[in-house]
Formats: C-alpha cells, sequence, structure tokens
C-alpha cells in the first residue's frame, strides 16, 4: 500500500519486460539533448582564450590582423595570463558544483522536468551576464558562475531523469546519449569558434556565447511536452500519476501487465528502501546517504563513494585537459600553424567515438569498458609524455609532434567509448530511489568539483610563466589513469541488463568482482508481500481508502 493506493505484481522474476518502442528511444534521446549545455561550454571557453581580439580586451596587448601577428610582443607572450585563464575557466565548474547539489533537492520538491526547465533559464541570465560584460573582468566571472549554476541544474537531473525513464534493457545505451550530446556540445563549438576567431570586434565571442540560448529554448521547449518521471510520483505517493507516466514511456495501454508489473516493482522497492533508509527531516534525507558500513554493498555510503568516486576518476584521465586548454597547449608545440583547426579534429574524433559506447556497453557491460578503458588511456598518455619529453623538445621536429596529436587523439577515443559515457550509466543505477536524486547530484557535484579543481591548476602546470610543463603533463595524467583502473576492477559492479531495482539487489547481494554472474533471484514486490496469492498472476492498480 502506497498513498492510499494498493498495487499488486507477479512473483515471477523472469517475467516478459515491455518491449523498447520508438518513444522511449526519443524521450531519452531528446532529454540527453542537456549534454549540449555542458558539451558547448567545454568548447567555446578554450577557442575564445586564444582569441587575438578576447586578449586583447582583457590585457591591453594589440594584434596586426592583417599580417596576423601581435604587436610588441612575441608571439609566446601574447596570452591571457595563467591566473585568468584559471579564473574564466574554473568559475563555471565552481557553479555548476553548487547547482548539481541544488539540482538534486529541487528536482524531489516540483519534480524532474521542472528543474531542467529552472536551469536553462539559470543558464540564459548567466550567458546575457556575460554578453554584456564587454571588458568588465568581474561581470564576466560572475556570468559564468550564473551560467554554471544552470548547468548544474541540468547536468544532474538530466542523468537522474535518463535513468529513471529508459528501458533496463537499453538503459546503457540510451545514457551513453548524454556523453555524445557532450560531445557534439564540444565539436559545434569548436567550429563556431574556428569560424569566428579572427573577427576584430565583440562578435568574435558574443556569437558563441549568444549561440547557447539556442539549446536553452530547445531544451526547455521540448520538456512542455515530454512525461514526467514515474519514479518521482511514486516516491511523492501519487500511484495513479506513476502509472499513466510510465505507461506514456513504454508505449503500453495504462491496463498493461507489462506497466502493472513494473510499477508494483518499483511501488514495492520504494517502500523497502524507505524502511532501510529512513528520513525524518531535511538534514536527516542528506545523512541518508552516508549512512551505513563501506563492507556492505547495499549501503548507502557505499554506494555514495561509488558514484562520487566514478565522476572524481572520470575527470582524473586528463581528459578535459585538452577540450579547455588544447588550443593554447597545441600552440606552445611549435610545429602546429592552425591549433584551432587541431583542436577541432580532436573534439571531431571524440564525438565520433562517442557512438561506438552505445553498442559495447550493452554487449560487453560496465566493467570491461571502465578497466579496458583506462589501460588503453594510460598507454596513449605515456606515450605522449615520453616523445614530448625526448624527440618531442625539437620545436621543429614535425613527425615527433604529429606523433603526440595521433596518441592525444587514441586517448581521447578510448575515453569517449569507455570512461566518458559509463561514468554517467554507474551513477544513474547506483542509488535507491529514497536518495536516488540526491546521490546523483552529489555524483555529478564530484564530476564538477573535481573539474574545478584541474581547471584551476592546469595553466600553472603548463603556463610558460609557470611551471611549464607541456607535454610532461601526460606523465601526470597517465599517473592518475592507474588509480581510475584500480577503481574500476575493485569497487565498480556489472548491473548490465537489470532493472534499477534489481541492480539495488544485486549490489546488495554480490562483490564487485562476482557481480556479472548475479542474477536476479526474487523480486521486491514478493518481498514486501504485494504479490497476489495466485503465481503470475497480473498487478492491479486500484484506488483504496485508507
Amino acid at each position: 500500500m502506497a498513498g492510499g493506493v494498493v498495487v499488486t505484481g507477479t512473483t515471477d522474476v523472469s517475467r516478459v519486460e515491455a518491449p523498447v518502442t520508438w518513444k522511449a528511444y526519443l524521450i531519452c534521446a531528446f532529454a540527453a539533448f542537456g549534454g549540449i549545455f555542458f558539451g558547448y561550454d567545454t568548447g567555446w571557453m578554450s577557442g575564445v582564450m586564444a582569441m587575438p581580439y578576447f586578449i586583447n580586451l582583457y590585457t591591453g596587448m594589440e594584434y596586426d590582423y592583417v599580417n596576423k601577428m601581435p604587436i610588441g610582443v612575441t608571439k609566446d607572450e601574447f596570452h591571457l595570463s595563467s591566473s585568468m585563464q584559471s579564473l574564466f575557466t574554473s568559475i563555471l565548474s565552481c557553479g555548476t558544483f553548487f547547482g548539481a547539489l541544488m539540482g538534486g533537492d529541487i528536482a524531489d520538491f516540483i519534480g524532474r522536468r521542472p528543474t531542467i526547465i529552472m536551469g536553462c533559464a539559470v543558464f540564459c541570465v548567466g550567458c546575457t551576464l556575460q554578453i554584456a560584460s564587454t571588458n568588465q573582468e568581474a561581470l564576466f566571472v560572475l556570468g559564468r558562475l550564473v551560467a554554471g549554476g544552470g548547468v548544474g541544474f541540468i547536468s544532474a537531473v538530466v542523468i537522474l531523469y535518463m535513468s529513471e525513464i529508459a528501458p533496463k534493457k537499453v538503459r546503457g545505451a540510451m545514457v551513453s546519449g548524454y556523453q555524445f550530446c557532450i560531445t557534439i556540445g564540444i565539436l559545434v563549438a569548436a567550429c563556431v569558434v574556428y569560424g569566428t576567431q579572427e573577427r576584430n570586434d565583440t562578435s568574435s565571442y558574443r556569437i558563441p556565447i549568444g549561440i547557447q540560448y539556442l539549446w536553452a529554448i530547445v531544451l526547455a521547449g521540448g520538456l512542455f511536452y515530454l512525461p514526467e518521471s514515474p519514479r518521482y510520483f511514486v516516491r511523492k505517493g501519487e500511484i495513479e500519476k506513476a502509472a499513466k507516466a510510465l505507461a506514456f514511456v513504454r508505449g503500453q495501454p495504462l491496463d498493461s501487465a507489462y506497466v502493472k508489473d513494473e510499477l508494483a516493482e518499483i511501488v514495492a522497492n520504494n517502500e523497502y528502501e524507505m524502511q532501510v533508509i529512513p528520513q525524518t527531516n531535511y538534514i536527516g534525507s542528506w545523512l541518508a546517504c552516508f549512512k551505513g558500513s563501506l563492507s556492505a554493498g547495499n549501503s548507502p555510503l557505499r554506494r555514495t563513494l561509488l558514484g562520487t568516486g566514478m565522476q572524481m576518476f572520470q575527470q582524473l584521465t586528463g581528459i578535459n585537459f585538452v577540450f579547455y586548454f588544447g588550443t593554447p597547449f597545441f600552440t606552445q608545440l611549435g610545429t602546429i600553424d592552425n591549433p584551432f583547426l587541431i583542436s577541432m579534429i580532436t573534439t571531431l574524433v571524440n564525438c565520433l567515438s562517442t557512438p561506438i559506447s552505445f553498442y559495447v556497453i550493452e554487449k560487453f557491460g560496465r566493467r570491461a569498458l571502465l578497466i579496458y578503458g583506462a589501460c588503453s588511456m594510460i598507454t596513449c598518455q605515456f606515450i605522449v609524455a615520453i616523445i614530448g619529453e625526448t624527440a618531442g623538445k625539437d620545436v621543429n621536429n614535425n613527425r615527433a609532434t604529429s606523433a603526440m596529436v595521433a596518441f592525444i587523439c587514441l586517448n581521447i577515443s578510448s575515453f569517449a567509448i569507455t570512461w566518458g559515457p559509463t561514468a554517467w550509466v554507474i551513477v544513474g543505477e547506483a542509488f535507491p530511489l529514497p536518495i536516488r536524486s540526491r546521490g546523483v547530484g552529489l555524483s555529478t557535484a564530484s564530476n564538477w568539483l573535481w573539474n574545478t579543481i584541474i581547471a584551476v591548476i592546469t595553466p600553472y602546470l603548463v603556463g610558460k610563466d609557470k611551471a611549464d610543463l607541456g607535454p610532461r603533463v601526460f606523465f601526470l595524467w597517465g599517473a592518475l589513469c592507474c588509480f581510475s583502473l584500480l577503481f574500476a576492477y575493485f569497487l565498480v559492479p556489472e548491473l548490465r541488463g537489470l532493472s534499477l531495482e534489481q541492480a539495488d539487489m544485486c549490489m546488495a547481494e554480490a562483490s564487485p568482482r562476482k557481480s556479472a554472474a548475479w542474477r536476479p533471484s526474487h523480486t521486491f514486490a514478493a518481498e514486501m508481500g504485494n504479490v497476489s496469492e495466485k503465481p503470475g498472476a497480473n498487478t492491479t492498480v486500484k484506488e483504496e481508502t485508507v
């Protein structure tokens, strides 16, 4: 019984689920559009910081647009300071960190869809402030911070929404679509920046910023026509609304046995978890994410560390070094005449590689992708660093530079197929319903926290006026990928092909290294007594006066 509604289901754990319809694919594909915000903003900032007009605006150094040479300083000296690059890049991630934390609470209060729409509105305010800033550094930074808050709402809640509505058979592939949209955003940004880089007025950077209004309008407008998450309604005790939303996303009639069985399991799982994870008040609901022990697979603490750890190690692969600081970095390699073009090539590799994950994540599973992906990135990054320390020291060695760029592209491809999408999939699967929104919010905030840290320190690591590591920075990224490999091997369970409720069961009953062989032996509906006495009986959803 939940919210005055009795829900009954079957005891058959092998029952056939509803067929995956085009409607389900389209709903998730549209929700994944939220990744555009993340990716596009990552892409345009890297290029804009290398634009002659933008550098002149914030440093006062002049540039000859006819001869394409700086005036009064050398080409190596014509750039934003390391501290300014660090501030402009990291402040958005800082805003996104807080936005992701708040987004989970708001999503539980008003729903998943309205929270994403709210994030679009906040993001637009931030864009307006950046466009209006001209040469006012404080206003530009404020705009980045506000826009980051909007991106935080969107990045956390889109993953939550997609995980809760996607069919279990293709959930990994559908949530991977979010990472694909991130790569599309980065690619589009690189193309736009490439087209405006040599403009000798404010349109050089205002056009890349202003295009982002389009993403907000499309996403917010479309969400008015999409259903709310059925699991959100179950959490609020509104079972009839949950049934209607589930019927819509599964493309089945309201009285379909598929809908009734799945709804019964969602309701029973929520009731079970509410007994295990009691939430008495607002503070208690946050503290619930940290209860339990590290040794228990089903403890909230273990899951919180899994989600936040996945996002931390995804960032520590160093992937955003290329997308945040790729253009300035490629400029330092010496033999590259057009670093903007090389940056666009790396983003194209990222974008074209990601769709491969749609197939392999369901074919080979989450753990395998993470383990082999980490091994591939370790190899590529150490090769880049070694070449940079040997043949690459000769700034006129075109072959060494080409080899470094090639292995950077292979590293990006490895990330795009493995850690890029899989980290988001794991986060969407790891948490039980009572703490899912806060767990996903904490995990996404972890992504942005480490994103911020990397954005802050990287200019100091590679800047000519600071540590000047150059290609040697890949020794650092390769070493950190070794820790990502260990994390995946020892702590990440295999949840391929399981419903969110079955994933909950698997984490409670099997260790990560044995999880691939785990199969469900019962249902939550049976365990909670929400089954009829007749085996195989269909579910019924009916109103009851309490």
